[in-house]
């Protein structure tokens, strides 16, 4: 199978797809470190979604870490409730959320067992399967690198909703994440700035640098402004 590789800078490329066992899968202690270290961790990753008819493959470009109770930003400031129970762990679980009622959010808990954190997956860039991710989006023209340029346009893209909330990412063949084999992005090529939408959260918390992605990537929810 074909597949449509980016590098550094997403520019569009053509290689061999990987087979299934070329692809290595996250183990569930790389995913057991501390949210801001897992949200830069996961950039370059590989997100796999396989309904059992097509297997759409993508690269995270842009992420978002959300701690626990402390972080007024987050879901979990309000302690464990029934919508947000997978945030406590274990790590390596999707936790899929509605937002307005209409955009689902994928995200990946992370850190130990117990402690509420989760990365927000904010955009993809399309690898692989793109004719299923156009069709979902509903667009039959534009540029494919901004097909899930955003947290509900990945979802939307990826066929993600709330019934693959509490999914385990680490052994479920639905929905999964693997390591590029091509490797891991330079540290020069990840950029960080605030979070987006968290105006509501106290200063200390909404100026947090939390948000990462990389550079370059034409497939970025938006653009970094003051990135460091």
């Amino acid at each position: 199978m074909s597949l449509t590789a980016y590098g550094a800078d997403d520019t569009p490329s053509e290689h061999t797809d990987p087979t299934p066992p070329s692809l290595r899968r996250l183990r569930r202690d790389e995913l057991s470190t501390d949210v801001v270290s897992t949200a830069r961790h996961l950039l370059g990753t590989l997100l796999v979604r396989d309904d059992g008819d097509e297997r759409l493959v993508a690269r995270i470009v842009e992420t978002e870490a959300y701690a626990g109770p402390e972080d007024r930003a987050s879901h979990a400031r309000a302690g464990r409730t029934a919508r947000t129970a997978v945030m406590f762990g274990p790590p390596g679980h999707a936790y899929v959320y509605l937002v307005y009622g209409l955009h689902h959010c994928l995200n990946v808990v992370c850190g130990p067992d117990g402690e509420a954190a989760a990365v927000l997956i904010r955009a993809v860039a399309p690898l692989s399967g793109l004719a299923g991710l156009r069709e979902r989006r509903g667009r039959s023209a534009g540029p494919d690198e901004r097909l899930a340029a955003g947290p509900a346009r990945t979802c939307q893209a990826l066929g993600i909703d709330r019934q693959l909330d509490g999914l385990d990412l680490v052994t479920d063949e639905r929905l999964w994440l693997a390591r590029d084999p091509a490797g891991p992005p330079d540290a020069a090529d990840i950029v960080s700035g605030p979070r987006i939408g968290v105006d509501y959260a106290d200063p200390e918390w909404s100026a947090r640098p939390w948000r990462f992605g990389l550079a370059a990537s034409p497939a970025l929810s938006r653009p970094f402004r003051g990135a460091g």
